[in-house]
């Protein structure tokens, strides 16, 4: 591995394309134009890439700086968490961890079944910390639909932030059913959501059961979104459609999420690993480690 280039690993967390980038020990950082080249390539392609630091306090494990597709940077991806403590629990044998995450501290356990939880922190409710463009008194069920004003296709979001803004759309069909790679781009960018947000629509398919599918920001259709399942969680709670510990089902796979009484929000589910290599952080240009 020449000096200019760092380890990276390709992973997924229920289907969520993952990189691990190992940025330790560096001084350079992981730029928006190699990820978007890291993304642009079928082999490397990603939802997210978690970009790996020293962390600036020794108290803590990593800071972690998430990179979308597009070359944004987003507030949380629990999947792509999970994926981290997947590999640094390989290489320490270490059971507990704990992070830095765009300003906030996340930590991490590995269950003696092997399944990784991850407090996701507390859900945001209050529609300028969301954030919404406009004041809204009850984030339960907003006044945002798309379609025909007499008949429309999707309407009345439940919105909260958890890391990153969402918004989720309840269905009675099956998810599926529904054109989301077509509503998705206009919503995600709806002048409501200034810092644009994630679209899930989420059917009750059981007393503590949900079935999604998420449009990420930034990313597109995926095959399953952590802090999406968090808000399908969350919010079918508080709007009384399910209580507070539920399995919310993605195209990838299934997840636990709990929503405690303390009002942290615990994330539960698997991560693989795919394969490694190396990159240039600069560029992207990267190669498949033999």
């Amino acid at each position: 591995m020449s000096e200019t280039h760092a380890p990276f690993f390709k992973m997924n967390g229920i289907g969520n394309k993952i990189i691990v980038a190992d940025m330790r020990g560096r001084a350079d950082r992981v730029t928006p134009e190699a990820a978007i080249a890291l993304a642009g390539d079928e082999a490397t392609h990603f939802d997210q890439l978690m970009a790996v630091y020293s962390p600036l306090n020794p108290n803590r494990d990593a800071d972690i700086e998430i990179f979308n597709a597009d070359g944004s940077t987003a507030g949380a991806c629990g999947n792509g968490t999970r994926c981290v403590v997947s590999w640094l629990a390989g290489e320490t044998g270490a059971t507990g961890f704990k992070f830095k995450i765009s300003g906030a501290i996340i930590d991490a356990q590995i269950g003696e079944d092997g399944m990784i939880s991850v407090n996701m922190g507390v859900p945001r409710f209050e529609w300028d910390q969301i954030p919404l463009a406009e004041e809204f008194y009850d984030t339960r069920n907003i006044e945002l639909q798309i379609g025909p004003i007499d008949n429309p296709i999707l309407h009345t979001p439940s919105v909260m932030s958890i890391g990153n803004p969402h918004a989720v759309f309840w269905v009675k069909e099956d998810v599926n059913s529904y054109a989301l790679d077509r509503f998705g781009p206009l919503l995600e960018n709806h002048p409501i959501f200034p810092d644009r947000a994630n679209i899930t629509l989420a059917q009750v398919t059981g007393e503590n059961e949900l079935t999604i599918r998420t449009w990420e920001r930034g990313t597109g259709l995926t095959l399953a979104c952590g802090s999406g399942a968090c808000a399908a969680a969350v919010n079918a709670a508080r709007t009384g459609r399910t209580g507070r510990v539920v399995k919310v089902r993605n195209p990838g796979g299934d997840l636990i999420i709990e929503w405690r009484e303390d009002n942290f929000v615990i994330m539960t589910g698997g991560a693989k690993h795919e394969f490694s290599g190396t990159f240039n952080p600069a560029t992207g240009a990267w190669e498949q480690a033999a």
